[in-house]
């Protein structure tokens, strides 16, 4: 059993998914206090803000605690999560006919062990259909998503070509966690 420090539901279903026994519990972390806008250092320093909170809560003495976020980035450009339609519209189009990474940080700490991962996905993506983008933003799934993608759902049909694992794109490494654990 580990304590998932995360409020994200694709990141419990990961875990679900990959037979990981878990308890969530998410943490208040303010991002916005980040000031770099290179993805990596980005990612590791959200990482890390929310891993020290967490840690700090409820220590690793009863359960392994593990963290993770992600970010997208497209041309060397941070996307975070879109703040409202327009946000989305840009990020999207810039991702449009063109390779996009997702970066995902994860530190998982037991008393034994401590693993600091940053693994990156990278897609190259046909150009996305208008009228498809137009109803994946008003559908609002856009929103809460890093770069406002969705790998497993409006993303698919336009994948030409993927490096990586498809869990590091949603939000968390399992194949790592599983092999470090």
């Amino acid at each position: 059993m580990i304590r998932l420090g995360s409020n994200s539901p694709t990141r419990a279903l990961i875990l679900k998914n990959f037979g990981i026994d878990f308890i969530q519990n998410g943490g208040d972390f303010d991002e916005d206090s980040i000031k770099t806008t290179n993805p990596k250092s980005f990612c590791y320093e959200a990482t890390k803000g929310k891993f020290d909170e967490l840690y700090k809560k409820y220590g690793v003495d009863d359960m392994p605690l593990l963290v993770a976020d992600s970010v997208v980035t497209a041309n060397n450009k941070l996307l975070r999560k879109a703040k409202d339609e327009a946000d989305a519209r840009a990020m999207l189009e810039l991702q449009s006919g063109n390779e996009t990474s997702v970066i995902t940080c994860m530190i998982y700490k037991s008393k034994e062990k401590e693993l600091i991962d940053i693994s990156i996905t990278t897609y190259e993506f046909d150009k996305f259909d208008k009228e498809h983008m137009d109803e994946y933003i008003k559908s609002g799934e856009c929103f809460g998503k890093a770069g406002a993608i969705m790998v497993e759902g409006f993303c698919k049909p336009y994948i030409k070509n993927v490096k990586g694992y498809e869990s590091t794109a949603m939000g968390l490494c399992a194949q790592k966690l599983i092999a470090f654990m």
